[in-house]
Parts: C-alpha cells; structure tokens; sequence
C-alpha cells in the first residue's frame, strides 16, 4: 500500500457497487496515517517542510477519495468512505495548525516600530531576508515583556512644566508604499502546503473548520505582538481612572503601537489570508474570518483612543489629544486599506473615524477651557519680589505649544473666539466665580486673522488682563509696575522667540505689549527714583549767613540725611526684588544709574566741601559715588545685599 500512487480511478458504472481497488486503497492510505497512530505506523507529521512525497501521495487520497464520493452520490456513499475523509479532514486540520505554528518568519518587532514612521521608507530601509538571529518572533509563538517607559508629568498646576492610501508592490519579503509594510509572514513552501490543505477541507465541506485553526493561531500571535508593543488589555473606565501623567507615557506607546499594527501587522494578516484563500474561497466572498483574526486587537486598539477622547477635558491634556488625533487621522486611509477593500463599510474603520470626530471635539472644548481658566485664575497673593507670574509662565508655554501644532489647529478651530472683541470692565465669569474682576481689555482687531490666531492672541488678551488685576493686589505701587514689566516682557519675550506665535498674534499687537511693558519699566523708574533724586536737587536749600555761598550747613546735612534714609529703603527692598530675565535686569539697572549716578555725583562735587568743614561729615556722607554704583549692581538679583563690598566715604 506504501507504493500507491493515487491513480486515477474509473467512476463506478452504477450506483450501489462496491469501490475501485483505488479507492479502497486511498481509504487504506489515509486510516494508516491517522494522527493518533504512533510514527512508526505513519502518525509524524507529513508537512514538515521537507520531502514532500508524503504530503503529496495523501492529499491524493483524499482526492481519490472526495471524487468517488461526489460522483457515487448519498445511495453509493460508503459510511466508511466517510469516516475516512472525516478522519483525513481531522488530520490536515492538525496538519494545518503546525505549518502556521511551526512555519513562521521571525520578524523583529523592534527593528519594525523603529524604522516605521510616517515617512515614506526606501527599500533599503529593511532588509529583504529573515531578521537572522533575533531572539524575538513577532508574529510567531515567543513574546517578551516591553519595558515600560518613564512618562513625563504634566498637570494643569501652571507652576509645572507643560509637556511638548497605499499602493504596493512586491519585494520579496516585504510590500512597500506610501504605508502599508507588509511582511510575508511564513515562507512560500509553507504557503504552498496551506493551499493545498485548505482546497481539501473548503471541498470537502470543512471550510469553517479551516478558517477557525487559522483565526485561533493567528489571532494569538497577533494577540502576543500587541503585547510586545505594550498595548495592555485595560478597559475603557480603567483608563480614564489612570493618572494623567501616566497615561501621557501609555499614549507615547500607543501611537508606535497603533503604527506598526495598523500599517503591518494587520496588512500582514490580511495578506496571509489572501496567500491562503484567494481563488479557493469565491472571489467577492465573505472575508469575516480575516475580521475575526485582527478585530480583537484592532478594537483593544481603539478602545484606549476612544477612552481619551471622551475623558475629562483639562489643559495639559491638548497636545497628547492632538498627538492622538494625528496619528490616528493618518492611520484612517491604513484603516481602510485593511477593513474596507470588499465592503462598503466596516464597524473597525466607523470607529476609528468617530474617534478622531471625538478627538477633534475634545481638542476644540480644551481650548475653550483653557481660555475660562486663564481669565479665571483666582490668585489672590501676590508673588514675592514682582517676578514672572507662574501662570504667565505656563501660558506662553502652553501658546507656544499651540503654534507648534499649527498645522492641525487651524483645520480643528473654525470658529472666533467667543468674546474676541469689545472691552470689558470689571468682567466675571458669573454667579459664584472666585476669579478676580477683570481689567479693561486691549483687544487688537487684525483683518484676515484666522479663528486659531484669533484664539491665540485672545488668550494672550486675558493673560495681560489677569496680570493687571493681580498686580492691583500689591501695595506698592512700584512693585505693581514692576511686576507687570517682568511679565509683559515675558511674554514678548516668548512671542519673538517662536516664529509661529508671532505671526499668529502679529506685529502690530506685539509692538503694542512691548509698549506696554516698556510703560510699565517707565512708571517703575519714576515711582521709586523720584522720591530718591528729589533730595539732589539744589532747589529748597535755605540760605544762612553761616555759609559765603547762602546755603544752610544744617539744611544740607538734612538733606544728606534724607537722600540716604531714601535710597537705602529702597535698596533693602529692591535687592529682594527679581527680574529674572538677565538682558532686562541689566537695562534696568543701566537706566537707574543714568539717572541717579550724574545727579549725586553733580550734588555731591558741589556741596561736599560744605559737609567735610564741618563735624563727623561720615555721618551725612554716607557714600561715594562708587559706592553707589557698587550698590546699584545688587538690585533687582532676590537677595539680601552684601555690605562688606561698600566703601565708606569718609575712608
């Protein structure tokens, strides 16, 4: 019986007769090589990549077989006829599960999510050949745990830190195009024998069989390659329970994850099944057992997007929002690729194209809300030393991440801001609004400006005007203005440092708050130093015929007195002061010592005579002019002065 050939055997002439030799020897064939029967009787495996004469001489038999069957019809049907093909359909059914387990192309699945980006790749980008030692198989039965990366934290606290179609071609073992990356997952002899079994079994009428062994295999190796992209099975509410911070690390690996599956992985399947089935299933037919394969993985996918997309809306959660959308926006054409090539629609690429509609959503009502909370901010203390607010701080980082992501803010924002022009004096926010009454609001008007510039610049608008209301909170006035040129300043500062900003709020509004700012430096020189250079004036100094000149030695020690008294208050006090930018801190203190170093200096080379006539003249005279400007150097640095530096005029 080893030496049966499978010949053609003649039909029977008529109904009822026995079966040809032939085929009684094809029913002998395929019981002998029963999988329960021990290797020695013919139970190995028969497909085992090699000599293929075995494999061939029983898909011989089972075609010997099929055809008696068919022809004889249910009267000349033997019941052991049929339990032969039942026990063969048993046999290749196993037959076909080893070949898709054993069989597999190692593929590396770090080398893919490395090279794979949204730009297109060259042929050289992989190599044509098995990945040759690696110790990871990314389709096949190995899976490795993926480190778990460390996740920048951000939170809406603004005193933290905000963080920033395809047409293929063959080459072997990868398609290439604009995209899709499809791998030849099992070598072409492999492929060969999973025809050959599978056009027995869809004949013989065990098709679904067939389809469940390789749905079960290769939905558990597409289950093990989400693994090792670190895609977690965690449901929708458990994401959206997750801290924020560490779901900014979860969408990192999402979105190299939702690559490689969408634009690999799920092609890969799809084109092994089409390897498989085409032309043995009927063209145009049902393809849900390929669906069934990746839907699985496909909705775990989905469903951590859809969590984000409908989970509570706060500020720092706009960029990731944004990453989200515009990774999935240009997997939708991959989506299609995949999902859509035999029907109109599909439940995978419905869903994944509402998730960008939600996420497009969401990133519109995150502006909005951000813009409530800029002008909302119910700060009431003031900041020590009249330095950069930590809410301007957090503004212009976070426009300044806006202008980065332009390019998808402008086609999401189609509609102005709601209340982008117009003053409003004294504005809150409603009934139980804590924020602090709003100032009369500088709105610029810019013809053509678009409703994502519109929005940037009116968010810049509340931000000025929060900081004047929160300057008011300072006693001193010159700290007031102090503190609104270190943050004006900050803001011009950030809008000159990022093209996209500025052209976003334009030049005209730019000039105005670098006005602004240099008004407020102005009202700061004015309300401190005048109060100080008011003694140096010669103006007011009694006459006394004590002097040959007129003027009063004891109105003159007065008015000595009076400028040290002065100028060391306001020195104790401006030292602790801070402007943090170094080029403005250095201009200040140059305009200070333009005006008060020619005045003391004039003063002093005038009257100094007067004092050093008379009694203890250290006690009037208390500095020289290079004391002065030793002094003046300390200001404005947010710390104690340092006397041990100061010459004591007298010496």
């Amino acid at each position: 019986m080893d030496g049966w050939d499978g010949e053609e055997a003649a039909p029977p002439s008529a109904a009822g007769l026995a079966p040809p030799i032939e085929v009684m020897a094809a029913e002998m064939l395929i019981l002998r090589r029963d999988a329960g029967a021990p290797a020695e009787l013919g139970g190995r495996v028969l497909f085992d990549g090699g000599d293929r004469g075995d494999a061939d001489r029983y898909l011989r038999a089972v075609d010997e077989i099929r055809r008696y069957l068919e022809v004889a019809g249910g009267s000349g049907a033997s019941p052991q006829l049929a339990a032969a093909i039942q026990v063969a359909m048993a046999r290749l059914e196993d037959e076909f599960r080893s070949i898709l387990v054993t069989r597999v192309n190692a593929v590396e699945i770090d080398s893919l999510a490395a090279n794979l980006s949204l730009a297109s790749l060259s042929l050289a980008d992989f190599s044509t050949e098995g990945s040759g030692g690696v110790s990871e198989s990314y389709f096949g039965e190995d899976s490795a745990e993926v480190e778990e990366e460390g996740a920048e934290g951000s939170s809406f606290h603004y005193g933290e830190t905000i963080s920033r179609t395809s047409t293929t071609t063959s080459n072997n073992s990868y398609r290439f195009g604009s995209s899709i990356r499809e791998v030849d997952l099992l070598p072409d002899d492999a492929i060969e024998d999973l025809r050959s079994i599978a056009e027995r079994m869809v004949a013989s009428g065990y098709a679904r069989e067939c389809f469940q062994v390789h749905g079960s295999v290769r939905k558990a190796a597409v289950d093990r390659s989400l693994c090792q992209l670190g895609v977690e099975r965690i449901s929708i509410g458990d994401v959206q329970r997750l801290d924020w911070e560490v779901l900014e690390g979860k969408i990192r690996r999402w979105i190299r994850a939702a690559r490689v599956c969408i634009r690999v992985v799920f092609p890969s399947e799809r084109r092994l099944w089409d390897q498989i089935f085409e032309g043995i299933v009927a063209a145009g037919g049902d393809d849900s057992p390929f669906v069934e394969t990746v839907k699985g993985a496909a909705i775990r996918l989905l469903n951590f997007a859809e969590a984000i997309s409908i989970s509570r809306r706060t500020p720092e959660k706009l960029f990731k929002i944004l990453d989200l959308h515009d990774a999935l926006s240009e997997l939708l054409p991959d989506v299609a690729y995949v999902f859509l090539r035999l029907r109109a629609s599909d439940p995978i690429h419905t869903q994944a194209t509402e998730i960008v509609h939600r996420l497009a959503e969401a990133a519109r009502g995150i502006l909005s809300e951000f813009e409530s909370a800029v002008r909302q901010d119910p700060s009431r203390i003031p900041v020590p030393g009249g330095t950069v607010h930590p809410l301007t701080r957090y503004v212009m980082n976070y426009t300044s991440l806006i202008s980065d992501y332009k390019a998808t803010l402008t086609e999401l924002i189609v509609a102005m801001p709601s209340s982008p022009t117009g003053s409003r004096s004294s504005e809150t926010s409603g009934e139980g609004d804590t924020s602090l009454p709003m100032m009369e609001m500088d709105v610029p008007e810019v013809e053509g400006q678009s409703p994502l510039s519109a929005h940037v610049t009116w968010i810049i608008v509340l931000l000025q005007s929060n900081l004047e209301s929160k300057a008011t909170l300072y006693r001193d006035g010159a700290l007031s203005h102090f503190f609104l040129m270190n943050n004006v300043h900050y803001i011009v500062h950030k809008v000159r440092g990022y093209p996209e900003l500025r052209e976003m709020i334009g030049d005209d509004y730019l000039k105005r708050l670098t006005v602004k700012y240099q008004q407020s430096a102005t009202s700061y020189r004015r309300s401190t130093w005048k109060r100080v250079l008011q003694w140096l004036r010669e103006e007011g100094l009694p006459s006394s015929g004590s002097f040959s000149s007129g003027i009063s030695r004891s109105a003159l020690r007065d008015r000595f007195r009076a400028f040290n008294s002065a100028f060391d208050e306001v020195h104790r006090a401006q030292a602790l002061w801070t402007a943090p930018d170094p080029q403005l801190r250095e201009e200040l203190k140059i305009s200070i010592s333009e005006l008060l170093i020619p005045a003391y200096r004039a003063f002093l080379g005038r009257f100094r005579h007067h004092i050093e006539s008379g009694r203890h003249p250290e006690m009037y005279i208390k500095y020289s002019v290079e004391d002065l400007e030793v002094a003046l150097s300390e200001l404005f640095e947010g710390s104690s002065p340092s006397l041990h530096n100061r010459r004591r005029s007298h010496a």
